[in-house]
């Protein structure tokens, strides 16, 4: 780990703030923070993370899994998603994403940690 750049995608503000400050704690450059697809998108076009933190139930007309293919399709960027939503239909879904990782809330800043760094490592 050498402060690669992380994006996260989060649209509450609390829990934003919680992983900004873990992801800092453990080493990690958070590069810009998003709530929506827009800001996504634009965000990994001007930041070039070396990898996103996505929500599944994010705010706009398209949700994390549906932004997480356009991020792999336009800039081939992993993608860890971040979320509570681990139900059958959902997690069907984001596997069809190929993900590179997946956490669920509320994790432990270890569960963080060997989520990036074993996407990193692909």
């Amino acid at each position: 780990m050498s402060g690669e750049k992380i994006l996260l995608v989060e649209d509450d503000d609390i829990i934003a703030r919680v992983e900004d400050w873990r992801l800092k704690n453990l080493g990690y450059q958070v590069c810009g923070r998003a709530t929506n697809s827009d800001e996504a998108l634009e965000l990994v076009a001007s930041t070039r993370p070396d990898i996103v933190l996505m929500d599944i139930n994010i705010k706009g007309n398209i949700d994390g899994i549906e932004t997480t293919k356009l991020i792999k399709k336009e800039f081939n960027t992993p993608v860890i998603y971040v979320t509570s939503h681990s139900d059958g239909a959902t997690l069907e879904r984001a596997k069809e994403t190929k993900p590179d990782g997946f956490i669920l809330k509320p994790f432990e800043d270890n569960d963080l940690r060997v989520a990036i760094e074993l996407a990193l490592s692909k």
